[in-house]
């Protein structure tokens, strides 16, 4: 169990979470591990869980404190939320523009744009700090790619066009994303995108880093009163929160890759970081998870300048701006929606 700035996060192993008074209680097999004031906290992130008290999902559900279930793996299982904020005319205007082909297209255009645009600068960025150790042509070639979809995108004119591009340019940028890893070439090896389980060490600390990102976007997104449900890129499915997805498409690149490649670079992770189990699917042993999400907390601490506000905030802020600015435009207070785009 541990307590990072507004999120408590419990990793500890067939943990139950229930409530004593105003306290999150957290016990492994009746012994209590820890307890935390509820007031203290914004959400609770659990996994590999045995269970939560019906009561604490009550008081979470009252004070809009979400909990979210996670496997061990990190992968979605469920997410606990309180009453909507906002009011019924925002929602009632983001499903119209849900439902307006048109409209969907234009602000889906626009994230999409901004992703491709920050997977560029993310090769851009690692071309520039070690030049001399990195293959410059082929990156070149994948970011002169990349730009250019980022363009096509914004001006696309069909969503399955631009679900095309989008799927195309991620596959370019994957292709060319193990190069980008400089140390412990013999245990973080990347050859392409694989989830729903990992099955390396480099797509586990990616789909946890997803993960996380997701319910960052999809908490920002309930907060300024959006449903985090109803998106314009991803396709709408019961129990996927579409919109939160639309979101992290935008930061995928800047926060989360990088994120994943400091820890390697860096040497913050080894190859004794993981486990692999019977099905092939590779996961972090519980000490490396718990040294994951401390840096993890510490990377949202770090301060950037928001291109669209010019102004410095820190990287956890970025969803909920983005939230605000979404809800803005469709609210009709601004004249566009201005996707996130990394300098």
């Amino acid at each position: 169990m541990k307590k990072l700035l507004n999120t408590l996060y419990v990793t500890s192993d067939g943990a139950y979470l229930s409530l004593d008074g105003e306290n999150v209680v957290v016990t492994v097999e009746q012994e209590e591990l820890g307890r935390v004031p509820l007031h203290t906290i914004e959400g609770i992130i659990t996994f590999g869980y045995t269970g939560a008290s019906p009561a604490l999902m009550g008081k979470c559900a009252d004070m809009n404190k979400p909990i979210v279930f996670l496997r061990a793996s990190g992968r979605f299982l469920a997410r606990t939320t309180g009453k909507s904020n906002g009011n019924i005319f925002l929602r009632r205007a983001q499903y119209r523009l849900c439902d307006n082909a048109d409209a969907s297209l234009h602000i889906a255009g626009n994230i999409i744009s901004a992703k491709l645009n920050n997977s560029a600068a993310v090769i851009r960025r690692a071309v520039s700090d070690h030049e001399l150790r990195l293959d410059t042509g082929t990156l070149g070639s994948v970011t002169e790619m990349l730009k250019s979809n980022s363009i096509k995108a914004f001006h696309s004119a069909d969503a399955g066009a631009l679900r095309g591009l989008e799927g195309e340019s991620a596959n370019r940028y994957f292709s060319v994303f193990g190069q980008l890893i400089l140390q412990q070439k013999e245990d973080f090896t990347f050859s392409s995108r694989n989830r729903r389980p990992p099955q390396d060490n480099v797509n586990a600390l990616l789909s946890l880093s997803y993960t996380l990102l997701t319910s960052m976007c999809a908490s920002a997104l309930e907060a300024v009163g959006l449903d985090s449900y109803a998106g314009f890129f991803h396709t709408e499915r019961p129990g996927r929160c579409s919109l939160a997805l639309d979101l992290v498409e935008e930061l995928r690149a800047p926060f989360a890759d990088r994120f994943v490649l400091t820890l390697i670079n860096r040497k913050m992770v080894s190859g004794k970081s993981f486990v692999t189990k019977e099905d092939g699917a590779v996961l972090l042993t519980d000490d490396a998870r718990r040294d994951f999400l401390t840096l993890w907390q510490k990377k949202k601490q770090e301060e950037i300048t928001h291109p669209y506000l010019d102004t410095k905030i820190e990287w956890g802020l970025v969803p909920h701006i983005q939230a605000m600015l979404l809800a803005k435009y469709i609210r009709g207070d601004i004249d566009d929606y201005p996707p996130f785009v990394w300098k």
